[in-house]
């Protein structure tokens, strides 16, 4: 018998899995981890309390725009490494675009305000917390993704858990913009952007442990 046979025969019962079932089914994880997430965020941290308003304005859209576009392109780095042909991240590069857009935010914003503000403005009334709120709720939310590898079959293991901890965070951190009130970009730029490398980086540490099947 030769390998094609093998190969053949080993495949012939095997059923079709359709085109989208791992997007669906890291999505189904996501949610499920961000709905903990959220109702975390409601019971201990708060809604808060001038939601309304600030939606309105340009600061709580500039967070959530943020957050999502750098979750948007890690979910994406986590279904392609969720297969074991993952092969080269070619789209790695677009976690860049907004993290550069929001340093064009903040250089704007220190432009316009006088350098006794600065201080203020980086450190805000949350700076110490802000991280590790971001990274503690990020955790349902990676053990969602983790629970969407269970039928899944990634080979890099490492890099695979780095992408799932990079998508926790920043989903986290858009929950997070439920309750928080800072409103500068340097702000975001600098506290939001480590808590979401810190549950990269617990992500890197677990997923060859996790990941492996």
């Amino acid at each position: 018998m030769t390998t094609d046979d093998l190969i053949a025969r080993l495949s012939a019962d095997v059923p079709k899995v359709r085109r989208a079932a791992t997007g669906w089914r890291l999505a189904i994880g996501l949610l499920f981890g961000a709905l903990v997430a959220g109702i975390v965020v409601v019971a201990t941290l708060g809604i808060r309390p001038d939601l309304h308003h600030a939606m309105r304005g340009f600061s709580f859209w500039m967070k959530g725009a943020y957050t999502l576009s750098l979750a948007a392109v890690a979910l994406g780095m986590t279904a392609q490494l969720s297969r074991p042909d993952g092969g080269r991240l070619r789209r790695a590069w677009l976690l860049a675009v907004p993290v550069v857009v929001l340093v064009g935010v903040g250089i704007v914003e220190l432009m316009r305000a006088p350098p006794g503000a600065w201080p203020g403005m980086w450190l805000g009334r949350s700076s110490m917390a802000c991280p590790w709120i971001v990274l503690a709720l990020a955790m349902p939310i990676f053990a969602g993704l983790l629970w969407s590898f269970r039928r899944l079959a990634p080979t890099r293991l490492r890099a695979a858990g780095a992408a799932a901890g990079l998508s926790a965070g920043a989903f986290a951190a858009t929950v997070y913009c439920l309750h928080c009130p800072e409103v500068s970009a340097i702000f975001v730029l600098t506290w939001y952007s480590l808590g979401i490398l810190l549950a990269a980086a617990i992500g890197a540490l677990l997923g060859p442990r996790l990941l492996r099947w």
